[in-house]
């Protein structure tokens, strides 16, 4: 390839990776939603190597860091940190409502929408 060439594919790739930079970040589908069950007070316990974990964000989408997350893992993995052994979490995911109530396991949008009375989008 000619260096003209070279120079149009750098200027290219770098315009890219600049707007890619700036672009501003779009809402998530779920944002409102993610956001309103801490606001209720719900609270997500999980652990960053639980593949049920990773499922129930997954149904968030890019909203999935609005929720009310509390990690539990040790950084090594090995074992649970004080916080959530204070809350007496024994399994991920574990969702914990105002009323005291707990729910073990991955959470349909729907079930937590009618627990919380955080509505869904349309």
């Amino acid at each position: 390839m000619k260096k003209s060439a070279w120079v149009i594919v750098g200027v290219i790739v770098i315009a890219f990776v600049a707007w890619l930079i700036a672009a501003p970040n779009k809402p998530g589908k779920l944002d409102a939603f993610a956001t309103c069950l801490g606001t209720a007070g719900v609270k997500f316990y999980g652990a960053f190597w639980c593949p049920h974990c990773q499922a129930q964000k997954a149904l968030f989408g890019t909203s999935a860091e609005k929720l009310p997350y509390i990690e539990c893992s040790t950084p090594d993995g090995n074992s649970q940190n004080q916080t959530c052994n204070a809350e007496g979490i024994e399994s991920y995911p574990t969702w914990v409502f105002p009323n005291g109530a707990r729910e073990v396991g991955v959470q349909t949008l729907e079930y937590l929408s009618a627990t919380t009375s955080c509505p869904l989008p349309q």
